[in-house]
């Protein structure tokens, strides 16, 4: 995980790369991040670039699935709260549509960063979700072509968040919805989550996570701010969830997008594959083995864009199953591209499905 901007002095308790909490100690810069790797001998372990991989784009044609808005609403619930998200409180429309010129993307799908909409209100959490929701229809409408969304729901409220996946969906013609990870402290394959998997199933929808941080996990290291360990450790969790309760195999129509390349699962495969021939019980909720839901859903290159997240997914899943995803306004666009490319593990035919393809097939309204 990198910061959006290099902190110093006052900025110094800035908060860097990924939604969640004030840091505690200056952040390095990304110059002296990659500085430091060149230092270390890293060049060799990044690897050759592709050189066909990387001839410019005459036009933007990326499609960014990992890319955050913030309605004036959310703004001030974060800022009144102190999330020290202060990137998300800046955020403006035109921001994004800087980055995307400069990193050629084309289309942006928008969706709400942790901690989305609910705070412990029910009616509120309702409320906000359909401020963000009206506010991101409008920015599409604003920049046509430049946009889409995935719909915020207001979960836990299982009924109220299925009212809003059809306001969304029918309505709103959103391009899916966007889920936490988590939702005070259960998980996505939780039974009390049925219904709005039973219904984004029928309605073969697209479902992109976002994690949240556990409030199970929070100061658990001292001196490492908790969305560099947690973020990923919740996806994990989820996906864990999805699987072990058979909701995975129970809803196979839905397409789940994980962010940040699936988080820590893809070095805990071993385990999880482990587990069913210790537990005979889940045999039967992953009845045609645990790699092949795995290697069904989707995983995003938001903080993921490098050799050492890439070269573990890569091995998992092949290039139909990757997305491309930046994190913006924590990270750009322009740089996310740039690692991916530097990994050496892709062809041209692997960036133009990563970068749009894949995407394509998921929104088929996209595809040109």
């Amino acid at each position: 995980m990198k910061p959006f901007e290099t902190p110093s002095g006052a900025q110094a308790r800035t908060f860097c790369c990924n939604a969640g909490a004030v840091h505690a100690g200056p952040c390095c810069g990304r110059r002296q991040f990659l500085g430091g790797l060149a230092a270390l001998g890293a060049g060799a372990v990044l690897g050759s670039r592709n050189g066909a991989a990387q001839t410019p784009a005459e036009k933007p044609f990326r499609i960014d699935v990992h890319h955050h808005i913030s309605s004036p609403a959310f703004i001030k619930e974060i800022a009144g709260r102190r999330t020290g998200q202060a990137p998300l409180m800046k955020w403006t429309p035109q921001q994004s549509i800087d980055d995307m010129d400069k990193g050629e993307v084309a289309t942006a799908i928008l969706s709400v960063s942790e901690p989305s909409v609910f705070f412990g209100n029910y009616d509120a959490a309702s409320a906000l979700a359909r401020e963000t929701n009206e506010y991101g229809a409008k920015v599409i409408a604003d920049h046509p072509g430049r946009f889409g969304m995935f719909g915020t729901l207001p979960l836990p409220d299982v009924a109220a968040s299925l009212r809003e996946i059809e306001y969304v969906l029918d309505t709103l013609k959103f391009d899916g919805v966007c889920m936490m990870t988590d939702y005070q402290g259960k998980y996505l394959g939780d039974p009390v989550f049925t219904p709005v998997l039973e219904e984004l199933n029928r309605r073969k929808a697209v479902v992109y996570t976002h994690p949240f941080r556990n409030d199970c996990c929070r100061n658990l290291v001292p001196d490492v701010f908790e969305p560099i360990i947690e973020l990923g450790t919740d996806t994990t969790r989820t996906i864990a969830s999805l699987m072990f309760s058979g909701s995975a195999a129970r809803f196979p129509d839905i397409k789940f997008i994980f962010s940040h390349g699936g988080g820590t699962l893809p070095f805990l495969v071993q385990r999880f594959l482990f587990l069913p021939t210790v537990r005979k019980d889940l045999q039967a909720r992953v009845p045609e083995g645990v790699l092949h839901y795995l290697q069904r859903f989707y995983y995003d290159t938001a903080s993921a864009s490098t050799i050492y997240p890439l070269a573990s997914l890569m091995k998992l899943v092949s290039s139909s199953q990757v997305v491309f995803g930046t994190d913006f306004p924590f990270l750009t666009a322009k740089v996310t591209a740039a690692e991916l490319r530097e990994t050496g593990l892709f062809s041209a035919a692997d960036l133009q499905a990563i970068e749009r393809g894949n995407a394509e097939a998921l929104m088929p309204k996209y595809r040109i």
